[in-house]
């Protein structure tokens, strides 16, 4: 493993080992699971399948955020020369990102400290990988039983490294919203939008989705993501998107 991606396990084991290390007493917890069908365009162009986690904690003093997403397919090829007809199996999607947020409540209601990382192997990418480590201001500017949205903001670096080799670091300012809106009993809307500006490239993620409850633990989401990069090889896209539906089953 490369000193930089050592960096940022070494970030995420801590964001995710802070829960355990914190708590006094039993608080709120919440885990999503999901996985079903995603449509892609852009620099990968493909059917493919996605699974994901998503876990959100609230402690005494600290409030946890956690998310795990791979999508993979193959496709089998035929291609015939003269008479003869061979098939093979190709990789047309491979893809997996994690990231943890850990935010210290400050005395002051809804006015925290954040540390922030995440990893990105995307294989159909112009990136054989892209990290972020960050920390600075989190605030939630309301949290009623309707909606709640909040931001993020402060410094960072940016690990990546080309396809090519080359290592593309950098210093950063991330950005982040978070808002959800509760339409009914049974369905809701989320939106985040993070932008992670940087000398190398200025990379913007946003996920915007709408679920409905199906029976008890289990419900149904539509889901659009856009992935923004500034800086591209030539004759790649800017932009990858992902509309999916998928089941997501809430085991707590």
């Amino acid at each position: 493993m490369s000193p930089n991606k050592a960096s940022i396990a070494l970030v995420l084991c801590a964001l995710f080992a802070t829960a355990p290390s914190v708590a006094k007493e039993k608080k709120p917890l919440s885990m999503d699971g999901e996985f079903g069908l995603i449509i892609t365009t852009g620099n990968t162009e493909a059917t493919s399948l996605s699974a994901g986690v998503t876990g959100t904690q609230e402690l005494e003093d600290w409030s946890n955020e956690y998310s795990l997403a791979a999508l993979y397919k193959q496709d089998k090829v035929t291609s015939t020369t003269g008479d003869v007809t061979t098939t093979a199996t190709k990789t047309s999607a491979q893809k997996f990102f994690l990231s943890g947020q850990s935010n210290y409540k400050l005395t002051k209601e809804n006015q925290r400290l954040f540390v922030f990382g995440s990893y990105e192997d995307d294989r159909f990418s112009d990136f054989k990988y892209q990290s972020t480590v960050a920390l600075g201001w989190n605030q939630k500017l309301w949290d009623d039983a309707k909606s709640k949205f909040s931001y993020s903001v402060g410094p960072g670096y940016s690990f990546s490294q080309g396809q090519d080799g080359a290592d593309l670091n950098s210093v950063i300012v991330r950005a982040a919203l978070e808002y959800s809106h509760k339409l009914s009993d049974t369905a809701k809307i989320k939106q985040s939008l993070s932008s992670e500006f940087g000398e190398a490239n200025t990379k913007t993620r946003s996920l915007t989705s709408v679920s409905a409850t199906i029976n008890g633990a289990l419900s149904m989401k539509v889901s659009l993501k856009l992935d923004h990069n500034t800086d591209v090889d030539e004759g790649s896209d800017n932009l990858d998107t992902e509309t999916a539906v998928t089941l997501v089953y809430s085991f707590f």
